[in-house]
């Protein structure tokens, strides 16, 4: 967190977490496209020539006005392939809340449990632990024919008693519940 007296702003970090291709650049890439153009940053990607995330995607929002200061939520998502855990270390720096985007197709738990497990090691390093951290899991791609439904995804993957929420990210579907609910954590922790 980060307040700027002069202009009376107070900047809060997300970080959009998961495997590879689970859907965090699309979470961004729809809340962009559907937030009024006054209360949004433009997105920036940094993408690699087969337009995967590089290093980060990033956007602001603007909410409001909370004791006198207009709260900024700035929204990342971090590369899912293993090559850049020192990435995904860098960027998950300082932030106050996770969306942990997980792929709900069947076949892809051990890709979610060994993305959940570099987020609990990352967070360790930092200083934190993941049941104490604002914290959501948004299963992405409930439309697959072999989707694990959100609660027994969150049951496979440990995470109980953290918010749990479907979503098909790519329709737009359960999109803004999470980042309503993200929101609304790191607004009961602050």
């Amino acid at each position: 967190m980060f307040i700027n007296q002069r202009l009376r702003e107070i900047n809060f970090k997300i970080v959009y977490w998961g495997p590879a291709m689970s859907g965090k650049t699309t979470n961004l890439q729809y809340i962009h496209s559907h937030i009024n153009t006054e209360r949004r940053s433009e997105l920036v990607s940094v993408k690699t020539a087969g337009e995967r995330t590089l290093y980060f995607d990033f956007m602001h929002i603007e909410l409001g006005e909370i004791k006198g200061l207009k709260p900024k939520f700035n929204l990342y998502t971090v590369p899912g392939q293993a090559i850049y855990s020192a990435s995904r270390n860098v960027v998950l720096r300082g932030a106050e809340g996770i969306v942990f985007v997980a792929d709900s197709q069947d076949g892809l738990l051990q890709d979610n449990l060994t993305s959940l497990a570099d987020l609990e090691n990352q967070l360790g390093k930092l200083g934190h632990q993941l049941n104490e951290f604002p914290f959501v899991l948004q299963c992405n791609k409930q439309d697959t024919p072999t989707a694990i439904p959100p609660r027994a995804l969150g049951d496979q993957l440990g995470l109980n008693g953290q918010p749990c929420l479907g979503s098909i990210a790519a329709r737009g579907e359960g999109v803004f519940d999470s980042m309503k609910a993200i929101i609304s954590l790191v607004m009961q922790r602050f």
